[in-house]
């Protein structure tokens, strides 16, 4: 810190005054512009004492850390945790409240007999429910029980951490909303349409799609995950009442659209791997405009 000396040392009579706060006399300087700032200007640096205006200017040039596919850099899983703990919420609130299910289900149309037979589902215009499904899971101990969501956050916690740090947190939470996205698209499209679905394994199989090609832009062995992906779609075409078109739907969503953002040529990432983002949510709303239009023609006939 630089202190000027007291008025009168020199022969001077005038006192110096904060260049930011023209009330405040004082005989501190910046090291770095010499312009005399309050102690509340100033900040420790190296040697003495910088203005928050240099400090502010010098932080301009100063590059942030980034991921390796682009975003800044992450310091922890922020977003897996988050969306394990949302996982885990609307569970329990099935167990104290099991008509949520009932609420957020994804079904493409069908009669609710707890609401006068009141139309329901995607198809009713409750376009939530192609993502609030995600976050739902085999509800009481029937059919799969807790093993579903043991599953899904295991199969979560497992390659979540590692592709959010590649990632950054915005893009990983895009790989995983739209992987769900697309995984209940493909199943309004290709399942009964008074079937109902649940359950995060079409974000999860998105990540399996992710992980795969992030494996390959980097040049690492892929076989422990393609092995897990061979496994788990055998396990989903022969064990009976799991919705395969979810699955299939969030590993190909998963898959492409985190080949857009690994593969993005350097000059430019962020724009092109935006305008990837926006192209896949744009296909996913159309298909399901067109979806509707079907139903709602099939209706009228």
């Amino acid at each position: 810190m630089d202190v000027r000396p007291a008025p009168g040392a020199d022969g001077g009579t005038e006192v110096p005054t904060c260049f930011r706060h023209p009330d405040r006399e004082t005989y501190l300087t910046c090291v770095r512009c010499g312009r005399p700032a309050c102690p509340d200007c100033l900040r420790p640096a190296p040697v003495g004492h910088q203005c928050v205006e240099c400090i502010k200017e010098g932080n301009r040039g100063t590059r942030m850390p980034a991921a390796v596919f682009g975003g800044r850099a992450v310091s922890g899983p922020l977003v897996t945790w988050v969306l394990v703990g949302l996982n885990v919420a609307f569970y329990l609130a099935e167990w104290v409240y099991p008509r949520v299910v009932d609420y957020l289900v994804m079904v493409g149309r069908d009669h609710d007999p707890a609401l006068h037979n009141q139309l329901i589902g995607v198809g009713a215009g409750e376009d939530y429910r192609l993502i609030s499904s995600a976050f739902l899971h085999q509800p009481g101990l029937a059919g799969f029980g807790p093993a579903h969501i043991i599953f899904n956050m295991w199969a979560l916690l497992l390659v979540g951490p590692a592709l959010e740090r590649l990632l950054g947190h915005a893009r990983f939470l895009a790989v995983y909303l739209l992987s769900a996205l697309g995984g209940a698209v493909l199943f309004y499209y290709l399942a009964p349409v008074d079937e109902p679905s649940l359950g995060a394994s079409g974000a999860i199989f998105g990540l399996f799609g992710a992980w795969f090609v992030v494996s390959r832009r980097l040049r690492v062995d892929t076989r422990a995950i393609v092995i897990l992906i061979v496994i788990n779609l055998a396990l989903t075409f022969t064990i009976p009442n799991i919705a395969w078109q979810a699955h299939v739907g969030g590993l190909v969503t998963g898959g492409l659209l985190t080949a857009a953002y690994a593969y993005a040529p350097r000059q430019q990432r962020t724009l092109i791997q935006a305008a990837a983002t926006v192209a896949v949510i744009a296909l996913l709303v159309i298909a399901v405009l067109t979806r509707n239009s079907q139903l709602a023609a099939g209706a009228l006939g």
